[in-house]
């Protein structure tokens, strides 16, 4: 058994397993979490618009990666993986970025493509589902991007038939469409548009007619389950493997989508860091629930607390 520190850090969150992975002589591993967080620190503020990483996104994402470290000294940490994905892949200033978690870290940030991105939230996203309910689905609606991958899990593997990064997410989303609090349904209508727009490459590109389970991960997700089930505050347990329908999906996004900053900010399950990004992020999962309902006959999403950062746990050593 090895302990191993994961770190993915997206456009909207950076976030911290650290794992004990045991391999079993079958090839199987399994995840035993000794450590999980996540902090806000919108790395990818406006990186649409401007194409670079502002000086207070890379402080902050500074000031979460010394405590990280701290972390996974203090829990005897043996290997660090740490993997950036939709902002730093878009940055004019990059090498900034790299530079800071070299210093701060001690490791490399690797910035992989997006059908790793893809891959490895599949990983996570289905190890505690029965391999039965496969051919899986698999949706990781980020702060930059939306991964969409196809696959079927035995137990010990998982088989990718296909896999695609689409250039949307709840911050991509809400920069550049979605300007009003609450936005207008003029801006409403052109952002759905643009969310379905670019998830049709996704779906060109990744075949989901066969899928018969579709699994959502990430922090729009999760947001959506606590409030489809009332949650008076965020509860991981309560979220996980819970069923999200079609129709929960479709009224809570316009719910969100008309609400003002302070009325959503007042959901007792909001962390205060998704309040201006949830309506985009809302829309996005909406599309999604109406394309696979179409393509698939899928009628509602299972959301996981077990994403890409498990797969990221799981790919170290």
């Amino acid at each position: 058994m090895s302990r191993v520190a994961a770190i993915d850090c997206g456009t909207n969150s950076i976030r911290l397993l650290v794992a004990d992975v045991a391999v079993h002589d079958d090839g199987r591993r399994d995840l035993r979490d000794v450590h999980r967080e996540m902090r806000i620190v919108r790395l990818g503020k406006g990186v649409d618009a401007t194409g670079r990483l502002a000086e207070d996104s890379l402080e902050r994402t500074r000031a979460a990666l010394v405590d990280y470290a701290a972390i996974a000294r203090r829990k005897g940490v043996e290997a660090v993986r740490m993997v950036a994905t939709s902002a730093t892949r878009d940055a004019a200033n990059r090498e900034d970025f790299f530079e800071m978690v070299r210093r701060t870290l001690g490791v490399d940030a690797e910035v992989i493509t997006g059908d790793e991105e893809a891959r490895l939230s599949f990983t996570g996203a289905v190890g505690d589902l029965d391999p039965a309910d496969g051919p899986f689905v698999v949706t990781d609606v980020g702060g930059g991007s939306t991964e969409v991958v196809v696959g079927d899990w035995d137990g010990v593997r998982a088989d990718i038939a296909a896999a695609h990064s689409a250039d949307i997410g709840c911050v991509r989303l809400s920069e550049r469409c979605l300007p009003g609090d609450p936005p207008s349904a003029a801006e409403i209508e052109g952002a759905e548009s643009v969310a379905r727009e670019v998830l049709d490459d996704a779906f060109a590109a990744v075949d989901t007619s066969a899928a018969r389970t579709w699994v959502g991960v990430a922090g729009t997700v999760t947001t959506l389950s606590a409030i489809a089930q009332d949650l008076p505050e965020y509860d991981p347990t309560a979220i996980h493997l819970s069923h999200v329908s079609r129709s929960q999906i479709e009224r809570i996004a316009g719910d969100l989508l008309g609400m003002d900053h302070d009325q959503r900010a007042a959901i007792g399950s909001m962390h205060p860091g998704r309040v201006d990004v949830i309506g985009g992020g809302a829309l996005v999962v909406k599309v999604l629930a109406d394309e696979l309902a179409q393509r698939a006959d899928i009628a509602g999403m299972t959301a996981s607390e077990h994403d890409i950062l498990d797969g990221i746990a799981l790919s170290i050593s």
